[in-house]
């Protein structure tokens, strides 16, 4: 059955997750349908949604096939005018729809959005995952309007406008579903991590916008499948950074900002050995290895995406780096860098 807007929380092994935030999502959302797409559970996760609220579609994968391609594979089967793509660790708001859907609809080049984004356990903070919305840097290092690395402001009202921003967080992002489709949405061999600043990156090189609603507010746990310092994730960051720029950046830009990205990775896996961390220093290496092994690969995808792409300029895409601007200038508040 179609409908105009269809929230679809992605879950593996969240039970914990949908017995303290399904509540508030099925409370606070009368303007769309809900669908639980679960990536093959073994927590009891859908006998509880079954259980408990029996008028949910609930799609099951027989397999966790990740972020990206869950997604990817769920929203196939869901009819609607726009997606949005919760995590199940998100407590919503009375209304919180609302100003996000008005936004998309009045203005068609818009291609996807986000709400202000604060953290669950500390609800006068900004959360991590997309903040205040979200930019990237020349070498592909993502940070946000109340979040550089991991500094995080209070939230003072400092962002309480709508603006547009380079990309919308995948913990809570309405979507066109036409254009999530004819974009080829996440990427699959992301898996997790990145996939979205990645999506957001092509549809603006088509000349879409993506956008930030301050008017609307959710709260975020975060790391709710990967702890922020699990290996896997920090692999998973690496990695798809890497491919990102190879798939996004301009042609005459691709070598020579992949090169400086990974000297600055090799850096990074250096600081980790001095700290002891042999993991953190493998993980570095995994990822560049990843990027000679399936550069081929990369580079298809690379040349399907910019068949679309229409411009390359973006005032939301800092050309200097956050690296130097917060490790060596000490600058961790948004405002001090940019003035967005």
């Amino acid at each position: 059955m179609s409908s105009k807007v269809a929230v679809v929380i992605l879950n593996y092994n969240g039970k914990k997750y949908l017995e303290h935030f399904l509540p508030s999502v099925v409370q606070n959302t009368s303007e769309g349908s809900i669908v639980i797409a679960d990536n093959a559970s073994t927590d009891g996760s859908v006998a509880f949604v079954e259980e408990n609220y029996p008028t949910l579609q609930v799609i099951r994968m027989p397999q966790n096939t990740g972020f990206s391609t869950g997604y990817n594979t769920v929203l196939r089967q869901v009819d609607a005018d726009y997606y949005v793509l919760l995590n199940s660790d998100v407590e919503v708001t009375p209304h919180w729809l609302v100003p996000m859907v008005k936004l998309m609809d009045s203005q068609p080049n818009i291609a996807a959005c986000q709400p202000k984004i604060k953290s669950f356990h500390h609800k006068d903070t900004f959360e991590h995952a997309g903040a205040g919305g979200g930019y990237v840097d020349m070498l592909g290092f993502p940070f946000c309007r109340g979040r550089v690395f991991d500094h995080v402001e209070k939230d003072v009202g400092q962002y309480d406008d709508t603006k547009e921003v380079f990309w919308a967080s995948g913990a809570c992002m309405v979507v066109r579903a036409d254009l999530y489709h004819h974009f080829g949405g996440l990427d699959d061999d992301f898996f997790a991590h990145m996939e979205e600043i990645d999506l957001c990156w092509r549809l603006k090189n088509a000349g879409y916008q993506i956008f930030y609603c301050g008017q609307s507010e959710v709260y975020h746990v975060g790391g709710g499948t990967l702890g922020y310092k699990n290996p896997r994730k920090l692999y998973l960051n690496f990695r798809n950074s890497l491919v990102m720029l190879v798939k996004n950046l301009p042609t005459h830009l691709v070598f020579p900002i992949v090169f400086m990205r990974m000297i600055l990775d090799g850096l990074a896996g250096l600081h980790f050995l001095s700290k002891g961390s042999f993991s953190g220093f493998k993980v570095v290496l995994q990822s560049h290895f990843y990027l000679y092994r399936y550069l081929f690969n990369i580079l298809k995808k690379r040349k399907k995406a910019r068949h679309f792409a229409g411009t390359d300029k973006h005032k939301e895409l800092y050309e200097g780096s956050i690296v130097w601007q917060y490790f060596i200038r000490k600058k961790k508040i948004f405002g001090e860098i940019l003035n967005f």
